[in-house]
This record gives C-alpha cells, sequence and structure tokens, in this order.
C-alpha cells in the first residue's frame, strides 16, 4: 500500500501552491526543524478548522499588535482570515462594549482546552489590579479565568514577558509579567520591545503543527529565536574583532559603519535573533544596530529597562586578534540580502519569508540604484 501524501487544504488567495511549501521550508528551517516537517507545518496551517486565539490587553502601549499588523508574510488580513480565528482582540475587533465581553466569554466557554491565549502587557498586582480594566473586571480576574482555560499561553512583548516599561523602578502599580501573574502555568515568553513578530507566528504554527510548544530556554522563550546573542551574528562584528569602535554618535567610526559596543550596545549579553531576522518586512539593514543606534536589550531580562542606556554591558574588553582579517565595509553600508539570508538559516532564525522579504528588497533598492 503506498504512503499517504498529506496535501494542504485551500490555500490563502493568491499563493501558489509551489510559494506556500517553501513558505512551510523557511519557516521549519527557522525554527531548526528538518525540511520533512513542512508538509505537516502546511497542513496545520490551512486547515479549515482555524484555531481561536483570545488576545488580551494588560499594560502596555499597544506597540506589539503594531507589530502585528506591519506583518505581511503573512499580511495581518490573511493572518485573521485564513490561519486563524482571532475570537478577541480589544483594538482590533468589530465589536465594542457588551458585544465584545461577550465574544470573549463564547470563546472561552465554546473552546474550553483548546484555544490560544495571547497576552500583551505587564499585569498590575498592586490594589487588585485596579489600575487595568476592561468590563468592569481588573486584570488578574481576566487573566486567570482565560488562562485556565486555555490551551497555551504566549506573553508577547518584553512588558508580558517580565514586566517590561511598565515595570520599571520605582514601579507604581506593581507590574509583573504574565508568568509570575499565573504562577504554575507554563507561559511562552516572546520579549522585545516591539518582538519581531515572526517569532509570535512561528510558535504559534510550532503549535497547530505538533500540539505542543517548542524547545524553551531558562526564561521560557523559544530557542529558535532566542537561543543565540545577538553579538554573534552581529553585522558590526568584524569591527568589534578588530577594535574598530565609536565613541561617540557622529564620530568618524559611527560614520563608517563601526561597533556601537562604547555606544552603550547589549547585544553582547543580549539573546534574539535580531541581527539575522532583523524586524519586520521593512528592507535589508532595518534593525537598531543597522541603523547605527546599539542594541539596548529589550529582549533580556535584567538589560533592556534595567540597565543605563548607555552603558557598557558586562563583558570582557578583549584584545583583538592580530589574525584577524582587515574589514572595508563602506560608509552606510550593512550586510548584503544575501549574507542576511544565509546567517538567518544557519542561525536557526529565517522566520518563514521575512528575512527573504528583506533579502529581496534590499537586492531591488541596489539594482535600482545601479540602473538610475
Amino acid at each position: 500500500m503506498s504512503e499517504e501524501v498529506h496535501q494542504p487544504h485551500s490555500l490563502p488567495d493568491g499563493v501558489s501552491r509551489r510559494d506556500f511549501m517553501k513558505f512551510c521550508s523557511f519557516l521549519a528551517a527557522g525554527m531548526a526543524l528538518p525540511a520533512s516537517v513542512a508538509p505537516a507545518m502546511a497542513e496545520a496551517i490551512t486547515n479549515p478548522q482555524r484555531p481561536p486565539v483570545v488576545w488580551l490587553h494588560g499594560s502596555e502601549c499597544t506597540g506589539c499588535s503594531m507589530s502585528l499588523l506591519r506583518a505581511e508574510h503573512p499580511s495581518v488580513e490573511k493572518l485573521i482570515f485564513d490561519l486563524i480565528s482571532l475570537d478577541y482582540h480589544e483594538t482590533l475587533e468589530a465589536g465594542g462594549g457588551a458585544q465584545a465581553e461577550a465574544s470573549l466569554e463564547h470563546a472561552v466557554e465554546h473552546y474550553r482546552g483548546k484555544f490560544i491565549l495571547i497576552v500583551e502587557g505587564a499585569i498590575p498586582l498592586k490594589d487588585k489590579g485596579i489600575f487595568c480594566q476592561v468590563g468592569g473586571r481588573n486584570i488578574i480576574d481576566t487573566l486567570k479565568t482565560v488562562g485556565e482555560a486555555a490551551a497555551a499561553i504566549i506573553a508577547v512583548g518584553s512588558c508580558a514577558s517580565w514586566g517590561g516599561v511598565a515595570a520599571m523602578d520605582p514601579n507604581p502599580t506593581g507590574c509583573v509579567g504574565v508568568q509570575e501573574a499565573l504562577p504554575g502555568k507554563t507561559v511562552v515568553n516572546i520579549p522585545g520591545c516591539p518582538p519581531n513578530i515572526y517569532n509570535l507566528l512561528s510558535t504559534v504554527v510550532h503549535f497547530l503543527t505538533f500540539n505542543k510548544l517548542p524547545a524553551l530556554d531558562d526564561k521560557n522563550r523559544p530557542m529558535f529565536a532566542y537561543g543565540r546573542l545577538i553579538h554573534e551574528h552581529c553585522e558590526r562584528r568584524p569591527h568589534f574583532d578588530n577594535g574598530r569602535f565609536a565613541r561617540e554618535f557622529g564620530d568618524e567610526g559611527h560614520r563608517q559603519g563601526w561597533c556601537l559596543y562604547y555606544l552603550g550596545c547589549k547585544g553582547p549579553v543580549t539573546y534574539a535573533n535580531c541581527s539575522t531576522a532583523q524586524f519586520g518586512d521593512a528592507g535589508s539593514g532595518c534593525w537598531p544596530v543597522g541603523t547605527g543606534h546599539p542594541c539596548y536589550g529589550c529582549t533580556e531580562k535584567g538589560v533592556g529597562f534595567a540597565m543605563p542606556l548607555f552603558s557598557t554591558s558586562p563583558v570582557m574588553h578583549t584584545t583583538p586578534s592580530a589574525g584577524h582579517a582587515p574589514i572595508t565595509t563602506e560608509r552606510g553600508q550593512t550586510a548584503t540580502g544575501p549574507t542576511v539570508g544565509l546567517l538567518a538559516g544557519v542561525g536557526g532564525a529565517a522566520l518563514g519569508a521575512g528575512v527573504v522579504f528583506a533579502s529581496k528588497l534590499g537586492k531591488e533598492e541596489r539594482h535600482e540604484d545601479e540602473t538610475a
């Protein structure tokens, strides 16, 4: 008997099967999974029974939702209408007031044990949560009620992961991360301010495909996205190794694209895939270091929103090796599109078509400049 071949269900409009399978393969690579899981991912993503998602808001600026709105692979409308069923989101849903709260209650009861809970924002514990209320209920009670019924809980953004901006000293509202507010529950943290939304989408797809969460580190972050230091694959790492540092904003080193360590870069102590996946779909070089600003460690607990912005991170001041090759990077130039794609694949941070699209943008921009 021939082995059963799983075919994906109907594809999103305007997407060919070939491109869709490429997307699934890139997604698998981004999570350090073998290409053989791509068909299973395709089946899970295109399943007509879309997984219900409840998205709660705590103390936050809604920047994580804004990051979601900027996604292009898939776009937010394809995500909501084709891939998941976003049953409750206070800023994106059409309903309001009693209608909105009814949709939340329906999702929790009807899909008990089946829906994914995503929480954006810190949880203020002081004075029984009075500082964050929706529909006459404080966020603590809502979170506990919804969290008990969820199949998986994901904290998106640094605020939800461990307090973020809202928990900065003196923390007048007693803000904490979702995990601290739900002791005994496993909460996946997707930190960042805002986070790369493809880290969130990849985590959701992994859960849909395998019915379990991806491998997590000691801070409950997905290893495929937060398993390496930003410093390891930073486009300015060769300058660090050769002792080339910008000392002031606008000085010669800064204009030449040298290492930003002495300007306060926290890349050597921050785990994230920013240097390979970069950010969103805005093109090659779109991340803080790529634009000339030091990383401030927003994905690392005890670094972002804790260490002074322009202080040097507590790492060794290494003496550059004389064996390193000289660096000739021209002013304003960052890693090329192919280089970004290669590093993303090797570093386990491709995360689907985001990096591919950014790489293509970079190529198109250079081509236009050459032909102009």
